[in-house]
This record gives structure tokens, C-alpha cells and sequence, in this order.
């Protein structure tokens, strides 16, 4: 779609691009959204690198089929909606493309919204020492908490410390990210987990720490599991199970948030559009409609509030299990391990 389309909301016959502005609203974009105006947005940094160097400008330059420094946004073919080059011979080729999008930077917001609150729970203890705060930085602390005690430090027990700045840093960082793209207005909006780029990242991570911490003994039930031998050799029919299984961990994360958070969005935007399908129905069909799409629709978006917690639990409980999958040690290594921490109590 082309991105002046986009911005308008309209298809070239006058009538309302439904499907543009869905897949719009949940897409990146060169620039964000005002609310309540699909004619104005908020410009973003363009850099890419051309056949003549490098080139930085602002996405109003090119945001309504405008060409800047032989560069504009494509409105059809492959890259459509994506910066591209005008050659001299009028045919056009895609750049090296740095741009901060809008995702880019809610990706940035996201981030310092994480150690915002993190730091100040932190900063608390460190002036209050263990001094329960309250209010806003008492909730931050009671998920801390919450996530901790009750998925990390039972699950991975006395390895709990090691792995749990990244667990409690996923799930931070995933439940800021829904909560922003529920949001209308700046800095939310975008559909971060909703992205499957972004969704697989965070897996793909879950992935390298699962493997390279992983105990010789876990290596060893990949390769050599406790199983028939006939089921190993000749044909390593459970050791191609299992390395197929590592790959399928990381996959089945990747498809459960991306899912589950870019139906909700998709369910709320559909319940909107439901106003512009019924609007020349008449003034009384419309004016129902609307009602019930905006009740739903404010029902929907409680709820997404919820999957969104729930997502961001879920993520960080399968990925804590996993990691405590990889740090078996055997049953010898756990029963001094048992040993050990009744002696330390």
C-alpha cells in the first residue's frame, strides 16, 4: 500500500481504505501517527546510503509521494511502503536503510521505560535498604517479585541468581511493549510484539542462553540420550529428535506472543472499521454500530491489558523452564546439590 494511501485513509475512489488502515496501524512506518488525523504524522529520521554516500532527512520530506535527494517511498511493487532510490535510468533500488522507524524508536522507548523503573527500585533500596516502597516503585517491586520468587527461584533453585537479570529483564521488557501498543497516542501505538522480527529476536536469545550455559549433561541427553540402543545406533533416530527439538522451543515462543498479541490488536481494529462499514447503512444503523463497537472494543482493550501480563508470564516461564531443562546436572550432582543448600539453611 502506498504510504500516502496510508495517511488518507482512502482508496482512489473515494471510499475508506479498511484494509490499508488495518494493516497500517498494525505495520512500521517512517513516521507516527497523530491522533485523530490520518493526514498528519510525526516525522522520523531517514538514513540510508545511496550510490553517492550516505543521506540523513526527515520523513516529511518524502511522507506524500515527494522525492528528496533522489529518494522517496515506494507505492507499489516489492518495496512497497519502503525508501527507495531513483536511478538516473528512472528504474529504483533499495538503499542500505538505517532509519529510526516507528517501531526503531518504540523499541528505544521501551527500553528506557524498563530501566526507568527497574533503576528506581534499585535506587530505593540502595538509600531505603530493604524499606518496602510503595505506591508506583511498590508495584514495580511486588512483579519483581512476583516473577521471581514464584517461576525463577522455584524453577531454578539455587542457579536462580545467574540467569534471573535476564528472565526479569525479558519479562519487563515484553509487558512494556504490550502495555505501549494498546496505547493511542505517542509514545504508544506501535506493534512491537506484534512484529514477528521482534518476537523472534527475544526467543533467538532464550535459544543462546539455553545452549551455551547448557551442563555436559544435557549436551549429553541431546546427543546420547537414556534410551534403547537401537534407538541411537545405527540410526540416530532420538538424537535427531531431540537437536529437532531445540530448534521447536524457540519456534513455538516466537509464534505464541506474536500470535496472541497481534490478534488483540487486530480484533480491536476490526471492531473500529465495524463504524465505517454500517455508516451508509443510514444514521440509525451507524450511530447503534458505533455504540456497540466502541463498548466492545473498550472490552477488548481490558482485556488485551490482561494478555498482555499473561504473555509476558508465559514467555518468561517457558524460557525459564527451559534454561532449568539445560542446567540438569544428573542425579548425583543434585543430591549434593539438595545437600548443600540444607546445610547452608
Amino acid at each position: 500500500m502506498p504510504e500516502n494511501a496510508f495517511a488518507s485513509g482512502s482508496s482512489e475512489d473515494g471510499k475508506v481504505d479498511l484494509k490499508g488502515i488495518i494493516f497500517h496501524h498494525l505495520g512500521d512506518g517512517y513516521g507516527w501517527e497523530v491522533p485523530f488525523s490520518h493526514h498528519h504524522r510525526i516525522p522520523l529520521p531517514i538514513i540510508v546510503c545511496g550510490e553517492d554516500g550516505w543521506h540523513c532527512f526527515m520523513s516529511s520530506r518524502i511522507a506524500h509521494g515527494e522525492t528528496f535527494d533522489g529518494f522517496k517511498i515506494a507505492e507499489d511493487g516489492d518495496y512497497a511502503g519502503k525508501v527507495v532510490e531513483v536511478m538516473p535510468d528512472g528504474s529504483v533500488k533499495r538503499p542500505l536503510d538505517l532509519s529510526i522507524t516507528k517501531n526503531v524508536l518504540a523499541l528505544f522507548i521501551s527500553i528506557a521505560l524498563v530501566l526507568v523503573c527497574v533503576l528506581s527500585v534499585a535506587r530505593w533500596h540502595r538509600r531505603n535498604g530493604y524499606k518496602a516502597p510503595r505506591k508506583g516503585l511498590g508495584a514495580i517491586e511486588s512483579l519483581i517479585s512476583f516473577v521471581y520468587d514464584g517461576v525463577i527461584k522455584s524453577t531454578l533453585k539455587h542457579k536462580a541468581r545467574r540467569f534471573a537479570p535476564y528472565l526479569l529483564t525479558v519479562f519487563f521488557f515484553i509487558f512494556g511493549m504490550n502495555l505501549l501498543g494498546l496505547m493511542v497516542i505517542f509514545p504508544g501505538g506501535a506493534n512491537l510484539t506484534g512484529n514477528i522480527a521482534v518476537t523472534l529476536v527475544l526467543p533467538t536469545i532464550t535459544f543462546l542462553v539455553t545452549n551455551i550455559f547448557g551442563t555436559k549433561h544435557y549436551w549429553k541427553d541431546i546427543f546420547w540420550p537414556d534410551v534403547p540402543l537401537w534407538l541411537k545406533f545405527p540410526l540416530p533416530i532420538m538424537p535427531v529428535i531431540e537437536i529437532f527439538g531445540m530448534f521447536t522451543k524457540p519456534a513455538a515462543l516466537t509464534v505464541r506472543l506474536f500470535a496472541n498479541m497481534m490478534g488483540g490488536h487486530m480484533i480491536i481494529l476490526v471492531l473500529t472499521m465495524l463504524i465505517f462499514i454500517f455508516a451508509p447503512m443510514g444514521a440509525g444503523v451507524a450511530g447503534a454500530t458505533s455504540v456497540v463497537s466502541v463498548l466492545f472494543s473498550l472490552f477488548m482493550l481490558l482485556i488485551d491489558v490482561l494478555v498482555s501480563f499473561i504473555q509476558a508470564y508465559v514467555f518468561t516461564m517457558l524460557s525459564t523452564i527451559f534454561i532449568s531443562l539445560a542446567q540438569e546436572e544428573g542425579h548425583h550432582a543434585d543430591e549434593h546439590n539438595e545437600h548443600a543448600q540444607l546445610t547452608e539453611k
